[in-house]
């Protein structure tokens, strides 16, 4: 079993504490979730509450997990405050991306951690590259899986926030390379591929597609 840091321990205690109240609280889950009406009434504490909250105790375990399987691979190369500011940035702009994109549906909601997740994963994966995941080098896995989240995004598909992923995602890349630049002279092709999907996004929105 791997190392687990304290920092990491702290957070999957945090969202567990606060889960669990959620499952147990129905009014605190409604009143701490992300949703467009309460954050248009001026309840903006809900864009941070929310990444704490999950569905259920599957949807809980597998954020945690895999925050467990990333999270030391990003604090051994930026160190613990930078790995919690990558955290907290990309489950903020992950549920700033979502606003963005449903700010008229009133009626959307959603809960979960797996934008500041996302974060961590591509933070890991520009450390890290050549770790499998799911049967494929990691930065394969995240230019495909980015790609997917663009197709979700316009499709609508499934009961999942991928606008949360993608923003999540984009923050923990360009966060991990503010913090370690040396990134675009050590790895500027892997730079380069991950950066692939917001240029597609980008371009998508601009022939309004998206």
């Amino acid at each position: 079993m791997q190392h687990i840091h304290p920092a990491t321990i702290a957070i999957i205690l945090i969202n567990v504490l606060v889960s669990i109240k959620g499952f147990n609280d129905f009014s605190f889950f409604e009143k701490f979730k992300f949703n467009i009406a309460g954050i248009r009434r001026g309840e903006q504490i809900r864009m941070f509450t929310s990444g704490f909250l999950h569905v259920d105790f599957g949807h809980l375990l597998f954020n945690m997990l895999t925050l467990y399987f990333f999270a030391d691979v990003v604090i051994l190369n930026v160190g613990v405050p930078k790995f919690v500011l990558i955290y907290i940035l990309s489950l903020l702009v992950g549920n700033l991306l979502s606003l963005y994109f449903h700010k008229n549906e009133y009626h959307y909601s959603a809960v979960g951690a797996s934008g500041a997740v996302m974060g961590i994963i591509y933070s890991g994966i520009l450390f890290e590259p050549d770790v499998t995941i799911y049967f494929m080098p990691a930065w394969l896995f995240g230019l495909v899986y980015l790609l997917y989240t663009l197709y979700g995004m316009r499709k609508r598909v499934g009961n999942i926030g991928h606008d949360a992923h993608f923003g999540g995602a984009v923050a923990g890349y360009i966060t991990t390379i503010a913090f370690a630049p040396y990134l675009l002279e050590t790895s500027l092709w892997l730079v380069g591929v991950l950066a692939i999907p917001i240029v597609v996004l980008f371009v998508l929105y601009k022939l309004g597609k998206i």
